[in-house]
């Protein structure tokens, strides 16, 4: 039986607001597609879509009409910048926020038409800790948490991992600092959220590194373009390739884990070779 390449799936959350969470997501999907990865960027905020309105985009579908069944998964892509595929969100539409756990699992096993035509998925989550959260968290195979220099952006990032650790028992975490100050900020906030955990939790976090403040990221938003697509030479948009270029080399899952998760078939095909 032939392999199926397995899709990387990386979910960029953070448990607090304000840290840049959409920011990084975007950030890193393209310079992960300046690698030559096809990307796919999930908003995952389901109730407040803003990805497309971040890039100036007009999507025709939502997942919104996705859910309802009005169209196919391959009908909500958007092309983006730099090469990624944009899949939006429904935006002001309260039911969308609160999806029951079929609704959830049908959601993530309709990404398996397209498991053919991408290398990554992005998923950018909502904010907070609450059930559409929970769902695409487990779903992926990274979780990289975003955090900043802001006392509750600790708190709930560690409330976030002991939630999931506790819960779901999952136990490996991947730590992203944004917003830097200074060149050694971040590996301070990282060892600060890192000592709470290793006191309470039995989690792995790892340090995957720091992007640097950067008045740019403003200046992108109001034109609603990308930092690393409108300012590529800006330090933010070189902190990102740096990024990009660790997390390529991460593994890739090889195996289901038992609960739903995207791409699930890919793994039970290789698990059966």
């Amino acid at each position: 039986m032939d392999s199926v390449r397995s899709v990387q799936v990386i979910a960029v959350t953070g448990g607090k607001g304000g840290v840049g969470k959409t920011t990084v997501a975007v950030n890193l999907s393209l310079a992960l597609s300046k690698l030559g990865r096809r990307v796919v960027l999930l908003d995952g905020d389901f109730g407040l879509a803003n990805i497309d309105v971040l890039l100036g985009l007009s999507p025709q579908y939502t997942l919104g009409d996705l859910i309802e069944g009005r169209c196919e998964l391959s009908d909500v892509l958007l092309s983006g910048p730099g090469g990624i595929r944009i899949v939006p969100a429904a935006s002001g539409i309260q039911s969308m926020e609160h999806l029951s756990p079929a609704q959830h699992a049908g959601l993530i096993q309709a990404f398996s038409e397209i498991g053919d035509s991408l290398d990554v998925l992005v998923i950018d989550t909502a904010t907070g800790i609450g059930s559409s959260v929970i769902s695409l968290v487990r779903a992926a195979y990274e979780v990289l948490l975003v955090i900043c220099d802001e006392p509750t952006s600790i708190t709930d990032a560690y409330a976030l991992i002991k939630l999931l650790n506790r819960d779901y028992g999952m136990d490996r975490f991947r730590v992203l600092v944004n917003m830097e100050q200074s060149p050694k900020e971040g590996r301070a906030l990282f060892a600060k959220l890192a000592k709470v955990t290793d006191r309470f939790l039995n989690v792995n976090l790892r340090y995957v590194g720091a992007v640097p403040y950067d008045e740019s990221v403003r200046r992108a938003v109001r034109k609603q373009r990308a930092i690393y697509e409108h300012f590529p030479r800006s330090k933010c948009a070189l902190a990102f390739q740096e990024i990009a270029l660790k997390v390529d080399a991460w593994p890739l899952p090889v195996s289901p884990r038992g609960h739903i998760e995207f791409f699930v078939d890919r793994l039970v095909h290789n698990s059966k070779r």
